[in-house]
C-alpha cells in the first residue's frame, strides 16, 4: 500500500494492490468536524453576518458572544440546518450529529417525565416494542417443533442481541441519571408533562439532547431555567464530554467553567480567540482600545483629505493631485466601530425612605399546597440595609416565599414587616400589570421623576429598547421585553425593600452590569432569588439555602456559599463511609469520642485520596503505554516499504488505538479535576 498526501491534508490516495488487481481508494479524512464558509446573512437592506468563516473542530469548547441582536442564535440555527443562509454554507461530515437547544420552544406532549425522555432512544424502545410482540407471540403458540417457531426463536434472539448492542440495558437507567442532574427527584418520573412548567419541560428536551450523545452540541441559553445545583452538574457534564459544544449564554461564571474558545460577532463579523470569555473580555478590550484609535486615525485622514479636496477643487494646477485623493477615499476600506460597545451609562435607585430596624420578621411561618408541604416552622429575619439571595433548587419554596412576603399568599404562622417599609417587586409575571395601550417611552415617563426624565432614552437603551423600540406599545412586545420594561419602571420608583425573582433571565451581559452596579449602590434592603452567581456576587453578603422545606442561613458571598456546601456534602460522604467502622454499640448509643471521630475522619480522607491518586497513576500509565504505541505505528506507516505489506487489520488497530487514548486523555482530566476539587475542599 502506498500514500501520496495532497497539500491540504484533506484528502489521501490509498493506492491498494492486490494480488489480482489494482485500484484506488479515495478517503476523505476531515481534520475538523463543522466549517463554516463565507456565511452571510441579510434581511433587506440589513447585514447580519457577512462573509463569516470558521471551523469547530472535535471537543471544542465554544462561546458565541455578542451583543442581543447580533445574530448569535440565528448562526446556531444556520449550523443545526434550521434556517438557511444567505450565502455560503456550512460542511461537516456524515458522521457528525447535532443536538440542538433553542431559547424557546414549544412544547405540548401528553406523556410523563420519563416516557418523554425516553424518546430519546427511538432505536431502542422499537426493539424492545418487538421483543414483546415476539414474546408475546411465542408464549401463545405450542408448535414448538415447527419451523415458523423455531423461526420466532431465532428473532427473538436476533432482536435481543441488538438491543442490547444499542444499549438497552442501561437507557433507563441513564436516563434517571441525567434526570436527576437536571434536578428532577425519582417521584417526579410518573408526573404528566403537562403540569410542568416551561422552564422544567426545557430541561426534559435538555436531558432528551444529552442522552442522544451528540458529536455536537448547539445550546441557546441553556442556564435561563434552572438552578445553581443543576448548572454546577451540567458543568461538570460538558467538561467531560466527548464532542463538541457551542453555545450561548449571559451567564459569565458558566461560560468559563466550560469554554475555551470564544466567537465574538460584532457588527456583521466575527473575531475568534482560543481563550474562555474571562481571558477574551480582557483581549477583547485591548482589541476595542486599537480599532477605536484607528478608527479615530482614518477619521483624521478622512477629514484631511476631503479639505484638501474641498480646498484645491477648482485649481488648475492642483487637478490630478486632487484626483487621486479622490481615487484615494474611494478605495480606502473604511474602519467601523460598534458605537454602542463604548457608550457608558450609569443608573441608581431613587433614595430609599427609611424603614424600621427590622424589615420583614418571619416566625414559625408554613406554606402548604393542599397535600403538599413547601415550607415548614421556617424562621426568618432581615434588617434594614441587607442584601441577601434566596438560593436553592427549583420547587423548594424561593418563589413562594418570596411571594408571602410582598402579600401575594397566605399562610401558616406569623410574618411582619417592618415601620414604613414600601416593597417593590420583579417576577416573570410582573409584565402583565403593565398597561398594553401604552408606549415604552411613556410606561417608563410615567413613573421618572426628575433630572432621570432626560436619560430615560439611554437607559431604555441600556435594557435593550433602542430607536423606535421605544415607540412600540407594549401590546405588541414579547414576553422578555416585557419583563425588562417593567425592571426598567423598577429602577426609578422609590422603594426601600426590593424583591427581585430571577432578574436577569432576559438580560444580555451589559445590561446586567448596569443593573448589579444600581444594586450595590442601593440604599435600601435587597432580596433577590437567582441563579447567576456571577451576577449575585459582590451583591449580597448573606445567602439563604431552601432545601428539605427549610431555611438556611449562611454569613457571606455566594462564592462563599458554593465553597461551603462543597465541604458539607464532602463530610456527608464520609461520614457514611465510615460509618461502618463504628462498633455496633457506638452506632446504637451515638456514643463516640472526639478523638476517635477525627481519627476515623482523618483515616478515611487518606483513603480516599490514596484513591484518587492511585487511579490518576493508573491513567498516566496507561496513557503512556498507549502513546508509545502510536509513536511505534506512526513510525511503521512513514516506511513505504513496510506499508507495502499493511493489512486492513493493522489501520483498524491503528484506529482503536487512537480512540482508546482519547477515552483515557478524557478520563485522565476527570480524574485530575476530581483530585483537584478533593485537595481543595480540605485546605
Amino acid at each position: 500500500m502506498r500514500i501520496a498526501g495532497i497539500k491540504d491534508n484533506t484528502y489521501r490516495q490509498i493506492l491498494y494492490k492486490g494480488s489480482s488487481a489494482t485500484f484506488f481508494i479515495f478517503v476523505l479524512f476531515l481534520p475538523y468536524m463543522v466549517s463554516v464558509q463565507n456565511l452571510s446573512v441579510s434581511f433587506g437592506s440589513f447585514d447580519l453576518l457577512t462573509d463569516i468563516s470558521f471551523l469547530v473542530n472535535e471537543q471544542d469548547r465554544i462561546g458565541l458572544a455578542g451583543k442581543n441582536g447580533a445574530g448569535k442564535s440565528t448562526l446556531l440555527k444556520i449550523i443545526a440546518g434550521l434556517q438557511s443562509p444567505t450565502s455560503g454554507q456550512v460542511d461537516m461530515s456524515r458522521e457528525v450529529t447535532i443536538g440542538y437547544l433553542p431559547q424557546q420552544m414549544k412544547l405540548d406532549d401528553t406523556t410523563t417525565v420519563l416516557n418523554e425522555v425516553i424518546k430519546a432512544f427511538p432505536e431502542i424502545t422499537g426493539l424492545e416494542r418487538e421483543i414483546e410482540s415476539c414474546t408475546a407471540e411465542i408464549a401463545s403458540r405450542k408448535d414448538y417443533e415447527s419451523p415458523e417457531y423455531l423461526k420466532l426463536c431465532e428473532n427473538l434472539h436476533l432482536v435481543e442481541e441488538k438491543f442490547r448492542y444499542a444499549g438497552g440495558d442501561n437507557y433507563l437507567a441513564d436516563s434517571e441519571k441525567i434526570l436527576r442532574g437536571l434536578g428532577f427527584e425519582d417521584r417526579d418520573f410518573d408526573r404528566p408533562t403537562g403540569e410542568l412548567s416551561g422552564g422544567w419541560r426545557m430541561r426534559i428536551e435538555l436531558a432528551k439532547i444529552l442522552l442522544q450523545n451528540p458529536s455536537l452540541l448547539l445550546l441557546d441559553e441553556p442556564t435561563n431555567h434552572i438552578d445553581i445545583e443543576s448548572i454546577q452538574w451540567l458543568e461538570g457534564f460538558l467538561a467531560s464530554y466527548r464532542g463538541a459544544v457551542i453555545l450561548v449564554s449571559h451567564d459569565r461564571a458558566f461560560l468559563d467553567n466550560v469554554t475555551t474558545r470564544t466567537i465574538e460577532i460584532s457588527l456583521g463579523k466575527i473575531y475568534d480567540y482560543k481563550v474562555s470569555w474571562s481571558e477574551f473580555a480582557v483581549l477583547r478590550k485591548e482589541r476595542r482600545e486599537q480599532q477605536l484609535a484607528a478608527f479615530r486615525n482614518q477619521q483624521k485622514m478622512i477629514d484631511d483629505t476631503e479639505k484638501f479636496i474641498e480646498r484645491f477643487r477648482y485649481k488648475a494646477t492642483k487637478a490630478i493631485q486632487v484626483q487621486s485623493r479622490i481615487k484615494q477615499l474611494d478605495r480606502i476600506e473604511r474602519i467601523e466601530v460598534d458605537e454602542e460597545d463604548f457608550s457608558e451609562i450609569s443608573l441608581r435607585f431613587p433614595p430609599a425612605p427609611r424603614s424600621g430596624t427590622v424589615v420583614v420578621d418571619a416566625r414559625e411561618l408554613s406554606k402548604n399546597y393542599g397535600t403538599l408541604n413547601v415550607l415548614n416552622r421556617i424562621d426568618f429575619r432581615i434588617h434594614r440595609g441587607e442584601k441577601v439571595a434566596f438560593v436553592g433548587r427549583n420547587g423548594e419554596g424561593k418563589t413562594t416565599f418570596s411571594k408571602i412576603i410582598i402579600g401575594e399568599l397566605d399562610h401558616e404562622g406569623l410574618l411582619k414587616t417592618g415601620h414604613n417599609v414600601r416593597t417593590g417587586y420583579f417576577a416573570q409575571n410582573l409584565d402583565e400589570l403593565l398597561n398594553e395601550e401604552k408606549t415604552v417611552f411613556e410606561t417608563v415617563d410615567d413613573v421618572a421623576r426628575g433630572e432621570i426624565r432626560t436619560k430615560i432614552r439611554d437607559m431604555l437603551g441600556a435594557f435593550l429598547f433602542r430607536g423606535d423600540d421605544a415607540d412600540k406599545k407594549v401590546k405588541v412586545l414579547s414576553g422578555g421585553e416585557r419583563s425588562r420594561l417593567a425592571l426598567v419602571r423598577l429602577l426609578l420608583e422609590p422603594h426601600n425593600l426590593l424583591v427581585l425573582d430571577e432578574p436577569t433571565n432576559h438580560l444580555d451581559m451589559r445590561s446586567k452590569d448596569i443593573l448589579k452596579q444600581a444594586l450595590i449602590s442601593y440604599d435600601g434592603t435587597l432580596i433577590v432569588v437567582s441563579h447567576d452567581r456571577d451576577f449575585l456576587d459582590g451583591i449580597v453578603s448573606k445567602v439563604y439555602e431552601f432545601r428539605n422545606h427549610a431555611i438556611r442561613e449562611h454569613i457571606g458571598g455566594i462564592y462563599d456559599f458554593l465553597r461551603k456546601r462543597k465541604i458539607e456534602n464532602l463530610r456527608e460522604i464520609e461520614r457514611k463511609e465510615a460509618a461502618p467502622l463504628q462498633r455496633k454499640e457506638d452506632r446504637e448509643n451515638g456514643n463516640i469520642s472526639s478523638g476517635k471521630r477525627k481519627y476515623l475522619e482523618r483515616k478515611d480522607y487518606e483513603r480516599n485520596l490514596r484513591r484518587l491518586r492511585s487511579r490518576l497513576e493508573k491513567s498516566e500509565s496507561m496513557i503512556e503505554n498507549l502513546e508509545k504505541e502510536i509513536s511505534r505505528i506512526d513510525t511503521l506507516m512513514n516506511s513505504p516499504g513496510h506499508l507495502a505489506e499493511a493489512t486492513r487489520e493493522f489501520y483498524e488497530k491503528y484506529r482503536e488505538l487512537k480512540e482508546r487514548h482519547a477515552e483515557e486523555m478524557d478520563r485522565w482530566a476527570q480524574y485530575t479535576h476530581e483530585l483537584e476539587v478533593f485537595l481543595n475542599e480540605d485546605e
